[in-house]
């Protein structure tokens, strides 16, 4: 989410991963988009919507089904990265044991948990911070 010109999942797909679906808003940041993954020779492991993040996660028909990694860099301070995790939990767009990471600025006072989700980590990159969250533990319990 917030793809700009691909380089996260780009990367992952030369690391490996089967499938990425983009989503960028941004017309211009998507053609740049398109150019990079055919110059990767990627275009065929890619899909690319064009649209908000918002607009994205009202249209499960964009859904590849569940997700096993989301990537979000929303712009700073323009988005609550917080509301963005607690929608992506509650619609089902992760997989069971999928995780988020979240970018933004190392300022940035994200929740620990949420109902669903948990920080398992948080790395910091000069002014800029990943949040990486992981599926809650259950609370049943066992008598």
């Amino acid at each position: 989410m917030y793809a700009g010109t691909g380089a996260i999942g780009i990367e992952a797909l030369s690391r490996g991963a089967t499938a990425v679906t983009f989503v960028e808003s941004n017309p211009r940041a998507g053609q740049l988009l398109r150019k990079n993954l055919v110059a990767c020779q990627l275009s065929e492991q890619a899909e690319i919507r064009t649209a908000t993040t918002e607009v994205f996660l009202q249209r499960p028909d964009w859904w590849n089904g569940a997700y096993d990694i989301i990537f979000a860099d929303p712009p700073y301070a323009k988005m609550q990265a917080a509301d963005l995790l607690q929608q992506v939990w509650a619609i089902g767009l992760l997989s069971t044991n999928g995780v988020m990471v979240i970018e933004q600025h190392v300022k940035a006072d994200l929740p620990r948990t949420l109902d669903q989700a948990v920080l398992v980590k948080r790395y910091v990159y000069g002014d800029t911070a990943l949040f990486l969250y992981g599926p809650a533990p259950s609370k049943a319990v066992l008598a």
